[in-house]
Order: structure tokens, then sequence, then C-alpha cells
């Protein structure tokens, strides 16, 4: 993602807000560090990160969770005889 600073946001603010929504965003930095995301209002996702518990109903573990690939992680710290 490109990286712009304050000076050439004010200067190429037209052409910056044309390529973020084309599907290009921008960061804008203050003294070289990032201040802010530029994106496009109709982006996907925008700033959403996945999450954990966005699944309805209760979940299953199987009976042998606490032993499945046993064998290749034994393989993998002993080593293959």
């Amino acid at each position: 993602m490109r990286t712009v600073n304050m000076h050439e946001a004010k200067t190429h603010l037209s052409r910056l807000v044309r390529d973020a929504v084309n599907g290009e965003p921008f960061i804008i930095a203050r003294a070289g560090k990032p201040a802010v995301k530029v994106v496009s209002v109709d982006a996907e996702n925008h700033g959403a990160e996945r999450r954990l518990g966005f699944l309805e109903g209760p979940g299953s573990v199987p009976e042998d969770f606490d032993r499945m690939g046993a064998e290749e992680i034994a393989k993998l710290f002993e080593g293959e005889q």
C-alpha cells in the first residue's frame, strides 16, 4: 500500500482520492509515521478484522483432539528412525 507524506497528500489530494475510489487505498504519514488510511467508502471490509465467535450455535471438538497428529509431531521432534 502506498504511503504519502502530509505535504504530498495536500498537493495531490484529488488524484489520491480518485485512486482510492478506484481501489487503491493509501496511507498518509505525519513526520514519517503512518497517521491515517484512506479507502473508498464502497470498499468491502475496510478496516474489518476477522474475529472468533461469529458463528451461531455450539461447536464440537473430536474426542481425540488432544492426540490428533501425535505421531507426526513426535517424528518432527525426535526425527524419523
